[in-house]
C-alpha cells in the first residue's frame, strides 16, 4: 500500500529541523529533499537526532541542474550525503531533465547525468536511481544509453494536472510515479466540486486531493508546516472515492497548474 511522503521544497532553513521533527513525530518515513532547496543541513539535524531507525526511513534527494556532468554529480551527491549526515540515499533523481529549448545535445546531457547516478547505485552511495519532471520522450532517450532503468519519476501531479501521457507510459515501463504538488497551486482547495466532494466524506478538500492521487497508484508527496495539517494529510485511508468521483475529478480541465514546462522552462537551466 502507498504511503505518504513528506516534502521539503520552499521550507527555510531555520524552519527545517524543527518541522521535520514535528513529521517524524507524527509517523512520516518518506522524506524527499533536494540540494536546490537549500535545508539538507537542517534536515539532517533533524534526521540524525531522531530516535528512529535508519532503515526504517526512506530519504529521496535531488540532483540540481548545474551538476549534470558525470564528476560533477558524483561530487553532488556526495556532498548532499554529508550535508545530510547518511552514508547512503535511498533514492536519487535528477531534478529536471536538461530543456531541449536550451542545449541542443539534451540526451547527452541527460545520458551522461545517469551515468553518473549508475556508479553512484553500483557503490552503493544510492540504492535506488530516478527522475524528476520527464516526459516520454525525455525517457526514451534516456533508456538508449542506460544500463540500469529508472524506477521512479517525480512529477506534477494533481486533479486538473494529471499528465495522462506521462502516468500511463511510466506505468506501462514499471516505472513508479510520485506527486510533486498533489494539492495544485490553492485553487484546488476552493473548487466547488472538490469541496462537495469533501463535504460528502466529511473530510478536507486537500484530503480528497490526496486520496485521489493513491487511488491511481500516485505517490503523492505533501509539505505542510501545521502539525495539524500533517495528522490530517495522513489521515485518507479510512475512506475511498467511488468511481464517479474518480470520474468526476479526472474529468477537470488543466488548472492549479504551475505552469513549469520541461521542454521549455529556462530557469533551471
Amino acid at each position: 500500500m502507498l504511503d505518504i511522503a513528506f516534502g521539503t521544497w520552499k521550507i527555510q532553513a531555520s524552519q527545517a529541523k524543527s518541522i521535520v521533527e514535528k513529521a517524524l513525530q507524527v509517523g512520516y518515513r518518506h522524506y524527499d529533499t533536494a540540494a536546490a532547496y537549500a535545508n539538507e543541513n537542517d534536515i539532517g539535524e533533524a534526521i540524525a537526532q531522531a530516535d528512529v531507525a535508519r532503515d526504517s526511513l526512506l530519504i529521496s534527494a535531488k540532483l540540481w541542474t548545474s551538476k549534470r556532468s558525470y564528476d560533477a554529480a558524483i561530487k553532488a551527491c556526495k556532498r548532499s550525503l554529508k550535508n545530510l549526515q547518511l552514508t547512503y540515499f535511498d533514492q536519487y533523481l535528477i531534478h529536471w531533465p536538461a530543456a531541449p529549448a536550451l542545449h541542443t545535445n539534451w540526451q547527452e546531457m541527460n545520458a551522461e547525468t545517469w551515468h553518473a547516478l549508475e556508479t553512484l547505485k553500483q557503490d552503493g552511495l544510492v540504492h535506488s536511481i530516478g527522475l524528476c519532471n520527464f516526459r516520454p520522450h525525455h525517457i526514451d532517450a534516456l533508456l538508449q544509453h542506460a544500463n540500469i532503468k529508472p524506477s521512479v519519476n517525480q512529477i506534477e501531479y494533481h486533479p486538473g494536472y494529471n499528465q495522462l501521457e506521462t502516468v500511463e507510459y511510466c506505468k506501462k515501463n514499471d516505472i513508479k510515479l510520485e506527486a510533486w504538488s498533489p494539492l495544485g497551486n490553492g485553487l484546488l482547495l476552493t473548487h466547488p466540486m472538490l469541496q462537495k466532494i469533501a463535504d460528502d466524506h466529511n473530510i478536507s478538500v486537500a484530503q480528497v486531493c490526496i486520496r485521489w492521487c493513491i487511488q491511481h497508484d500516485v505517490l503523492p508527496i505533501i509539505k505542510t508546516v501545521s502539525i495539524e495539517r500533517m495528522k490530517m494529510n495522513r489521515q485518507v485511508f479510512q475512506f475511498e472515492l467511488s468511481t464517479e468521483e474518480m470520474r468526476e475529478i479526472d474529468m477537470l480541465p488543466v488548472f492549479g497548474y504551475s505552469g513549469l514546462d520541461p521542454d521549455t522552462v529556462t530557469q533551471f537551466g
